[in-house]
């Protein structure tokens, strides 16, 4: 079960993890603390076999009503040419400067191999050929809903059959009149209920589609979908007489929130846990956002006990706290 507005973005997340490939898009994906045009390694996790590196590989690109078109995947001039030499150069040397300082860790023999598949990602037919929404039959795409969520929500689908390991779909801006941009309809932006009578409608039809695609595909034990925003809203409804007339809104809520799960091989059809009865608090079975990973490192195989360098070389643990959700497993 979920309520409004834990609804913001999914995030498709598929096993086997690919160490070392880790593909969004910005037109669909968000992810804390990166800007849309950053690319840069991270360090996932350590183990006695060696790390496993992940690359967040952003696309820029929009979705249309035929196709999705990203400039900067598959084969193009701008990527197969001097951009590609040029980047690919810059690691090498970047590598040798700190290969003497990382090797005891084997980080940058793991970096070699997934530089490859960076590379081989961003030059690959197959990649553009995962963004090419009119290979689906129109009666599907019609189905998740002729607008930018729906074809959001397809275009997840495809990327994660194309083997990409997490791919998130943001649910901003609905494109549809009377809604407000995002989700943010306090009082003071727009009317709350005006909005969801708008918003609604078009969000139910992309996520049962999905769920309802990935289940016809067998994908549901490898795909975990997880539906999410960053925190609820406040039970009072809030009052703003300003200058374009008198709205009801609701304003930011840490308190309690919901979240959607799906796939992953778990356990379906229940709900985890409520809030008292004005849905402030939390009142039975809590839970963390720690569980909510736990839970999803648990469907990736990363051993969430695992241990990272700290910038001083402490080690410290992958995720510190929380537990796999044991209803779902």
């Amino acid at each position: 079960m979920i309520t409004w507005p834990a609804a913001e973005r999914f995030i498709m997340f598929r096993s086997p993890w690919i160490a070392g490939l880790l593909c969004v898009s910005s037109f669909i994906a968000w992810t804390p603390n990166v800007g849309a045009q950053e690319t840069k390694p991270r360090v996932l996790t350590e183990k006695p076999a060696g790390p496993r590196v992940a690359y967040l590989l952003l696309v820029n690109g929009a979705v249309t009503d035929a196709v999705v078109k990203a400039a900067n995947i598959g084969s193009h001039k701008t990527v197969e040419g001097p951009y590609v030499g040029t980047w690919h150069g810059f690691l090498k040397g970047m590598d040798a400067i700190q290969k003497g300082r990382l090797d005891a860790h084997g980080t940058m023999n793991a970096m070699d191999r997934f530089n490859q598949q960076a590379i081989s990602l961003l030059t690959s037919p197959r990649a553009r050929e995962a963004f090419d929404l009119s290979r689906e039959p129109d009666k599907l795409r019609e189905r998740y809903g002729r607008h930018s969520w729906g074809q959001r929500a397809l275009m997840a689908r495809r990327l994660v059959e194309a083997g990409c390991s997490f791919v998130t779909v943001a649910l901003e801006n609905p494109n549809v009149a009377n809604t407000y941009y995002n989700w943010d309809t306090h009082a003071v932006n727009h009317d709350n209920f005006i909005d969801m009578r708008n918003r609604l409608p078009i969000y139910d039809k992309a996520l049962t589609a999905l769920i309802e695609d990935l289940h016809d595909r067998g994908l549901t034990k490898k795909v975990l979908l997880v539906v999410t925003g960053e925190f609820g809203r406040s039970p009072r409804v809030s009052i703003s007489n300003g200058p374009k007339g008198r709205r009801y809104g609701r304003e930011h809520w840490p308190g309690a929130m919901s979240v959607l799960v799906a796939g992953g091989g778990m356990q379906h059809g229940q709900v985890v846990g409520s809030t008292n009865s004005k849905g402030e608090y939390p009142e039975d079975r809590p839970l963390t956002p720690a569980d909510l990973w736990a839970t999803v490192y648990r469907h990736l195989g990363i051993n969430q006990d695992a241990t990272i360098p700290y910038h001083t070389g402490r080690p410290q643990f992958l995720l510190p706290s929380g537990e796999p959700i044991r209803e779902l497993i």
